[in-house]
């Protein structure tokens, strides 16, 4: 059983397309697909709304092919050509992420973050979480990978991930410098030794890197000078997890995989925004881990796959 994956080229969206293809049982094929422009990505909204579907929008994009299940897009970039192909190809389309702008019901399953807000649907099913494409091997072997680099000492440990500045975010030397000495005096005093790491991001401004290489870490991973990926360890391993609240990826892996409480490192600018509300649940999570298992269930319904079919 196969899905035909569409994908923007964003990585974050075409793990999260491949998490939910496996989570229903699927294999896949990841196809590109691309607006001829921003007015053809525009005239999508409105051809959808009139019950029109064209390939003709798109630069870039598979042909319809027998042997696939089902259709499967992230991202405003994929929704329109999936719902087109499935139609041409006469199979069921899956959405990850809201759909905003297109008609709701012609998709037969949509897969919604909470932050969104998503409305009730029939065909809509709310996940507290991003998708996460990552599997026991996956983790496994980041793990070896990491232990080759800092063998294990037995002490427990709290792990820091370093995102950087986007359009909801700020990330400045100051507040850096105060997150990591509270950290610090939570895990080195009063008779704890805990160990520390941390990793920034290729998002991570170098003043702030500068703030990190400065406290006493016992792992550090400073991106612009490795880039080797720790966080697979990070978050197999550590107790404590604290992560940039923009890092709206790297939460949902922490809230999904492992053991380790998770707390967010507020660096949202003001307001009730999307992000906030997002980063607000997580930590409110603590350190139960989000179990997606009837979300999938309810999808393969959606879908019509047999209710095993991710065995």
């Amino acid at each position: 059983m196969k899905a035909l994956i569409l994908t923007d080229g964003k990585a974050g969206h075409e793990n999260q397309s491949k998490a939910f293809a496996r989570s229903i049982g699927c294999d896949f094929d990841v196809q590109p697909v691309r607006f001829r422009s921003r007015t053809a990505k525009a005239l999508s909204y409105l051809l959808d709304h009139l019950g029109i579907h064209t390939m003709r929008l798109f630069s870039e994009a598979p042909v319809p092919a027998d042997g696939y299940r089902l259709t499967i897009g992230t991202g405003s970039g994929t929704f329109y050509a999936a719902k087109t192909l499935a139609r041409r190809m006469g199979v069921p389309c899956g959405a990850v992420l809201y759909p905003r702008g297109y008609r709701i019901g012609t998709f037969d399953c949509i897969l919604a973050p909470s932050f969104d807000n998503p409305p009730a649907a029939a065909n809509v099913i709310e996940i507290p979480v991003n998708l996460v494409a990552a599997d026991e091997a996956f983790y496994a072997a980041g793990v070896d990978a990491f232990r080759e680099r800092h063998p294990a000492t037995g002490r427990p440990a709290a792990a820091v991930i370093v995102g950087g500045p986007n359009k909801c975010s700020t990330m400045t030397p100051e507040w850096m410098r105060d997150q990591l000495t509270a950290i610090f005096a939570r895990h080195k005093s009063e008779g704890r030794n805990d160990e520390i790491w941390v990793t920034t991001s290729r998002r991570t401004p170098p003043a702030v890197e500068d703030v990190v290489k400065s406290f006493p870490f016992d792992y550090k991973l400073i991106y612009s000078q490795d880039h080797f990926n720790p966080i697979p360890a990070f978050v197999s391993l550590a107790a404590h997890l604290y992560v940039t609240a923009e890092s709206t990826g790297m939460l949902s892996e922490a809230c999904s995989f492992g053991k380790a409480e998770v707390h967010v490192m507020d660096n949202l600018k003001p307001g009730p925004h999307k992000f906030r509300r997002f980063a607000e649940a997580c930590a409110a999570r603590g350190a139960a881990k989000a179990d997606l298992a009837p979300q999938f269930a309810a999808a393969r319904r959606l879908l019509g796959l047999a209710p095993d079919a991710s065995r």
